[in-house]
């Protein structure tokens, strides 16, 4: 049966909320259940059995999921958080570069609430690749936003770090 509509939704929310309640396979068990309802080749389908690969520890097997979701076509916020999600399973296997390549381009792409997740991401791949520098003026940028003294001079110590 396929089923795309706000009840399926509802299910796989709900499903994300208990993750901690499951067992990993048991966990990703029932989200094959549930993908099973989406048409062959969807990319919601794809992006949510990748997700669940991530979360258990499967990361090859996640990012075999992420292109496929990428290439049928996955849209809105799922394309976003699958990007950041994508680039950290990237570096989990050794490819800190690529993942450096697609959180920066999905950072010069548009701005939402995710704008510090990608900044996060992309700070730890920066590191694996010896740019801690880089890194942590990126992580320092993102953080002075959200502190409610000196965010100003936390600013200016993140842009210096990329000057010296």
């Amino acid at each position: 049966m396929i089923n795309t509509g706000p009840d399926w939704e509802r299910r796989i929310a709900d499903l994300w909320a208990t993750f901690d309640d499951h067992e990993p396979e048991d966990f990703l068990a029932k989200v094959k259940e549930l993908t099973a309802e989406r048409p062959p080749g969807d990319a919601i389908a794809h992006y949510e059995l990748a997700s669940a690969h991530d979360s258990i520890g499967n990361e090859a097997e996640a990012a075999t999921h992420y292109r496929e979701a990428f290439a049928a076509g996955l849209e809105g916020s799922r394309r976003r958080q699958a990007t950041i999600q994508y680039a950290s399973t990237l570096r989990n296997l050794g490819q800190a570069e690529e993942s450096v390549a697609l959180l920066t381009a999905e950072r010069d792409a548009l701005s939402d609430e995710l704008d510090d997740a990608i900044t996060a991401f992309l700070a730890l791949a920066l590191t694996d690749l010896g740019r801690d520098r880089e890194a942590v003026s990126l992580a320092l940028g993102a953080l002075s936003r959200h502190l409610p003294q000196y965010s100003r001079s936390v600013s200016n110590y993140a842009q210096a770090l990329m000057e010296d």
